[in-house]
Order: C-alpha cells, then sequence, then structure tokens
C-alpha cells in the first residue's frame, strides 16, 4: 500500500513537474510572439510615418510646382497684355495720326492762349491768382462746353448750340489776347495777333475734326440726287399711284411702312400685278411673241435660196455683229454646202431638189393629195385652235409641221391652218386686252368718284 502510494506520488510530482515546465514554455512564447507581433507593429507604423513624410514632401513639391507655373503664367499673361497694348497704342497712332497732331496743335495753341490771359490780366491790376482762375474760366469754359457738345453729338441730339456757344467763348478768350498783344507788342502788332488766334486755333482745329469730316463723300451725294430724281420721275410719271401710296402711309401709323413699300403696295392695288408690269405690258409682250413666232414660222417655208442671199450679205457687211440669229430657221448649215455653175451666185442650186439618182432605190414619191377648202379647214379650226394651245403650254412654236403631225393633215393644209390659228389667237389677244382696259378705267372712275 505504501509502496504504491509512494509511486503515484511520485508519478503526480513528476507530471506537476512536468506541467510547469509546458506552462513556463508557452509563457515564454507567448512572450516572444508580443514581441514580435509588437516588433511589427513599430515597424508598420515606421512605414507609414515614412509614406506619410513622403507623401507630405510630394505635396509641398507639387503646390510649389503649382504656384511657379502659376507666377510663370501671370508673367506671360501680363507680358502678353503689355505687348498687346503697347500694339494697340502703336496701331491707334498709325490709324489716327490726325488726332495726336489735333492733341499737340490744341495743347501748343492753349497753353500760350492761358499764358497771355494771365500776362493780360496780371497787367491789370488784378491778383495773379485771380487772373489764373479767370484765363481758366475763358479757356475752361470754351472747352466745358465743347466736351458737353461732343456727349450730346454721341447720345444724338442737337449739338449746334454748343458749337455757336464754344466759338462765342472762344472769341471772346481770342479778344483779350488781342488786346493784350496790342498793348505789350506793339511794335510788332502781329503777334497780337497770333496770340488772339490762338484761342480761335484750337476749337477750329478740334471743330473740324470733330465736324468737318461728317459731311456726304461725293459718292453718297451722287446716289441722293439721282435718288430725288428717280422719286420726282416716279411722281411725274405714275401720279395716281403715288397719290394712292401718300394715303396708305398717311392711313397707317408712322414708320409702319417705307416709301416703297407704300408704292408698291399702291401699284398692285391699281395694276394687279407687280410694280412696272401692268396688264397692257403682258398683252403687249404676248402679242409680240405671238407675231414673232408666226415669222419664224413662215420664214420655214420660203425658198431656202432667198434665206442664203440674205445670210450672206449680212456675213459679207462691213458693218460688225450684224448677224441675227434666227434658231431653227436659220439655213446656217447649208452654208458649207459646195454648189456648182452660175446659178450659185443667185443662191440657186445649193438647195435644189434632189434628182433621181440621188434619191434612195426604196424611196418613193408622195402622192398628191387634193386640196382641202376653206369649209373644210373651218371645219377642223377648233381641233387645231386645241393643238395650238397644247404646243404654247409646251413651250413649242406653233408651226404648220407641228399641226401636219397632230392633225394628220397635208402640210400645205397645215401652213394655211396655221395662218388661221394665229390670226384666230391674235384677235382673242386684242378682245382681251381692250375688254380688260375697259373693266379697268370703270373701277378706276367709279373709285375716283
Amino acid at each position: 500500500m505504501s509502496t504504491s502510494y509512494r509511486a503515484e506520488r511520485r508519478a503526480d510530482q513528476a507530471a506537476a513537474r512536468q506541467q510547469e515546465r509546458e506552462d513556463r514554455r508557452l509563457f515564454l512564447e507567448a512572450q516572444l510572439k508580443a514581441k514580435e507581433i509588437e516588433a511589427e507593429q513599430r515597424r508598420l507604423d515606421k512605414a507609414e510615418e515614412a509614406e506619410i513624410e513622403r507623401r507630405a514632401v510630394a505635396e509641398k513639391r507639387r503646390l510649389q510646382r503649382d504656384e511657379q507655373r502659376q507666377r510663370d503664367a501671370k508673367k506671360a499673361a501680363a507680358k502678353l497684355a503689355a505687348t498687346a497694348k503697347r500694339t494697340k497704342r502703336v496701331r491707334w497712332l498709325k490709324e489716327n495720326p490726325a488726332t495726336l497732331f489735333v492733341a499737340f496743335v490744341m495743347i501748343a495753341s492753349i497753353v500760350p492762349a492761358v499764358i497771355s490771359q494771365i500776362g493780360a490780366l496780371s497787367g491789370a491790376s488784378v491778383n495773379v491768382a485771380l487772373a489764373a482762375l479767370l484765363a481758366a474760366m475763358l479757356e475752361g469754359g470754351a472747352w466745358a462746353v465743347t466736351f458737353m457738345g461732343k456727349q450730346a453729338e454721341d447720345a444724338g441730339r442737337e449739338t449746334r448750340k454748343y458749337r455757336i456757344a464754344g466759338w462765342l467763348m472762344s472769341g471772346a478768350a481770342g479778344s483779350v489776347n488781342l488786346w493784350h498783344g496790342l498793348e505789350q507788342y506793339k511794335a510788332h502788332p502781329w503777334v497780337a495777333f497770333v496770340l488772339g488766334a490762338s484761342s480761335l486755333f484750337a476749337f477750329f482745329i478740334w471743330d473740324m475734326k470733330t465736324h468737318g469730316s461728317d459731311g456726304k463723300t461725293r459718292a453718297e451725294k451722287r446716289d441722293a440726287k439721282a435718288r430725288a430724281k428717280h422719286l420726282a420721275k416716279r411722281r411725274r410719271h405714275h401720279k395716281g399711284i403715288a397719290k394712292e401710296a401718300d394715303q396708305l402711309q398717311s392711313a397707317l401709323p408712322f414708320g409702319a411702312i417705307t416709301d416703297e413699300e407704300a408704292f408698291a403696295a399702291a401699284w398692285r392695288i391699281r395694276k394687279g400685278a407687280e410694280p412696272g408690269l401692268s396688264a397692257e405690258l403682258y398683252a403687249a409682250a404676248t402679242n409680240s411673241r405671238v407675231q414673232l413666232g408666226a415669222a419664224f414660222e413662215l420664214g420655214e417655208h420660203v425658198r431656202p435660196e432667198l434665206l442664203r442671199n440674205g445670210i450672206m450679205a449680212a456675213v459679207l457687211s462691213p458693218l460688225p455683229n450684224t448677224l441675227p440669229t434666227l434658231g431653227a430657221v436659220s439655213p446656217l448649215p447649208a452654208l458649207t454646202k459646195g454648189s456648182e455653175g452660175s446659178t450659185s451666185q443667185a443662191g440657186i442650186g445649193l438647195y435644189a431638189p434632189r434628182s433621181a439618182d440621188e434619191k434612195g432605190a426604196g424611196e418613193k414619191a408622195p402622192e398628191p393629195v387634193a386640196k382641202r377648202s376653206d369649209a373644210e379647214l373651218e371645219l377642223i379650226l377648233p381641233d387645231a385652235l386645241a393643238a395650238a394651245a397644247e404646243l404654247v403650254a409646251e413651250g413649242k412654236q406653233i408651226s404648220a409641221a407641228q399641226l401636219s403631225k397632230r392633225l394628220q393633215i397635208r402640210r400645205e393644209d397645215a401652213m394655211r391652218l396655221r395662218d388661221m390659228v394665229v390670226t384666230d389667237r391674235k384677235d382673242q389677244y386684242r378682245t382681251a386686252a381692250a375688254s380688260d382696259g375697259t373693266a379697268r378705267k370703270s373701277i378706276t372712275a367709279r373709285i375716283t368718284k
């Protein structure tokens, strides 16, 4: 019993010692681990502090660079502004040399004038300070009125009273200088006149610069004269329409329409067309076109040799630019054809009919067709008028060839029918123009009543 007890106790003591050693080992390991962690934390803290310091230095350097760039930009901007200012000043001096010389002449005139006035007033037993104030009143008053007039001119107001006042005050100052010069420079009276003119000369130069260039140029004067002449002709040639335009302007609020707009409106009211045109002009133009078309169409059927003689006469004329343009009826291509024999001088043979040998083998001569009577042409005249209207709408001439093609009739009948169509259309135009003129006159009579 005792033996086993002692053995167990020894075992317990050995286990306790083993546990104590293990606990001490674990304690030492924990202390070592804590020291490692503390050392790592200190290292991390130092690294963070170094990073923060590095960032602070970099930010400081960046701010310094930004400040330097701003200073450089300000210096460059100031330099550019100074250069631009000098350039602007030089350009202004180059563009306005008159202003520079006017300022120089004005200063050179005002200073002697003021000194002369001070001397004149001082010589009249006036206190020097009072003389200076009075001289400033005379010269300064004239220039005060002058600049007031310039301000009024810039505002668009009347400047005549300011100019008159400036001339009067300058004249008063010049009179004082003239009187003083005559008293002081008796041996040289011309000096007195120079002193008297010193006050007037400065104002004269300013007035010439300010108002001397306000007049109209020659081109503007010519335009104004031509415009006035044009308006006078308009009122003389179109009295009724001009009167109507005046009535329109007086009926509407002031400035609602211009003179040109009022005249154009009155023309449209009276004539029913744009200014410059009328029903009579339209009718005359249409009639002229119809007559010209008829003349060209007639030329298609004239013997070619006669046309050739006329054209050759125009070509050989000593006067320049006498060859007319005949359009489609000009036998110009035929001028290049050759001719033989004495008949070529008269134009015969150039367009002579081709012989049987010249015709194609399969070409046959047209068979004769009976000629239509006038009564038969009268029956197809409405169809011819409709065909003519279609041709005009298509922008083509009313020719015998076109009528023959559309109505399927002989060329000779088409020529006669073409003349009937042209005559009928002329009569229609004359009737329409006459009725339009009668209606317009009746309307005008009713309006004037």
